[in-house]
């Protein structure tokens, strides 16, 4: 029995008091030492797989069975790891999250399910961790059974000190890269975002279609069948169907040219978003400044996107704000593309209002932008959207 931790006298009924005495094998030195013996068969099993994999699943690589036994031999490294964890996390209290499976699953073909296995950071960094660890191995279970035996009274501080080392290659091989985790969850939340963003649009361009442009055209072609029938009998009806059928034309070609201008206006695409951005500023029910300072226009996605938001925070500024003035500013900031919208009117607007900022901000964060919304009661409102910078291809 030893003292193993020291802490001031107690002076508080005028006596001095030594520390409480405890076990220098307590339960958790003898939990290191089980996963320091333990070391040795579990690394010889790790470095025979691990050799055995590399050096068959390599040299298959050129037939046909190559690929695929190297990429099930991953997944097998996988489940290695997990057990590795396992043992860290009940000997040596190491918590380490498990990271994210393969969504093999959810993927298409059986190439695209192969390459995702094969290009599986965690099975790669099990194989290395399997592969460095008989050395290793070798020297803890050696050294803690000769410990044992001939120097059990510094066995605690050796068991210590090879336990964190081991905690130390847990957490640097074994544990998911927090950042690329991270990365991954975000992509997956961003193509849903992009997949329903689609979808939603597909069904506006639809239902704009079918209500507009094709009602229109149906009473235009009913209208004109009607005067062909009163064309002998009554020329002035006649005259007067097809003088209404025309405003119908005139209407229809308008909705088009407004669907089309929602779908990508074509001033955007042949002179930038300096006119685009005037084009819309004018249809603005309050007067808009337009200031866009750049000097080379960003890839079309990104330009298009930039045009989108713009012409949203407009529209919510003409139904919402009761402003009297608004602006908008562009411009670049290195490899960032930033647009500031602000208004003078009412304030209060929110991303959970129904007026489309959530949307707009999903949108932006599905491209890795930002969507700042600065709105408090009573005005002004200032909106900041950041997007990517990209280069148009020549």
């Amino acid at each position: 029995m030893t003292a193993t931790s020291s802490s001031a006298p107690d002076r508080a009924d005028g006596t001095d008091r030594l520390p409480p005495i405890r076990p220098a094998y307590d339960v958790h030195t003898w939990k290191e030492i089980l996963y320091l013996l333990l070391n040795l068969p579990v690394a010889v099993f790790g470095f025979v797989y691990a050799i055995t994999v590399l050096s068959v699943g390599g040299s298959l690589t050129l037939t046909v069975i190559g690929l695929p036994l190297l990429a099930v031999s991953l997944l097998g490294a996988r489940q290695l790891g997990k057990l590795e964890r396992a043992r860290a996390r009940w000997l040596l209290g190491v918590r380490v999250e498990e990271p994210t499976p393969l969504p093999l699953a959810k993927t298409g073909g059986l190439l695209q399910r192969l390459w995702m296995a094969l290009k599986d950071p965690v099975g790669w960094r099990t194989l290395l961790y399997d592969a460095i660890r008989l050395p290793w191995g070798v020297l803890t279970f050696c050294t803690v059974l000769t410990s044992l035996f001939v120097l059990w009274p510094v066995l605690p501080y050796l068991a210590r000190g090879f336990a964190n080392v081991d905690r130390f290659m847990v957490r640097g091989l074994l544990s998911p890269s927090d950042e690329l985790e991270r990365r991954i969850a975000e992509l997956e939340s961003d193509r849903g975002v992009v997949v329903d963003t689609a979808a939603a649009d597909l069904r506006r361009i639809e239902r704009d279609l079918h209500d507009g442009a094709q009602a229109r055209l149906v009473n235009l072609a009913m209208g004109l069948g009607l005067a062909k029938e009163k064309l002998l009998e009554d020329p002035d009806s006649a005259a007067s169907m097809v003088a209404e059928a025309h405003g119908e034309v005139k209407l229809a070609l308008q909705e088009l040219r407004d669907l089309a201008r929602g779908i990508h206006p074509a001033v955007l695409t042949d002179r930038g978003l300096d006119a685009a951005l005037s084009s819309v500023a004018s249809r603005c029910t309050v007067p808009v400044k337009v200031t866009v300072d750049l000097q080379d226009r960003p890839a079309p996605a990104i330009e298009g996107i930039a045009y989108f938001t713009v012409s949203e925070l407009l529209q919510n500024i003409s139904k919402h704000s009761r402003a009297r003035s608004a602006s908008v500013d562009v411009w670049r900031t290195e490899e960032r593309l930033l647009i500031q919208v602000r208004d003078d009117g009412q304030g209060g607007a929110r991303l959970d209002a129904g007026t489309g900022m959530r949307g707009l901000a999903d949108r932006l964060g599905a491209v890795d932008g930002l969507f700042v919304l600065d709105s408090p009661t009573g005005g002004p409102t200032v909106v900041t959207a950041e997007l990517p910078w990209r280069n148009r291809a020549e």
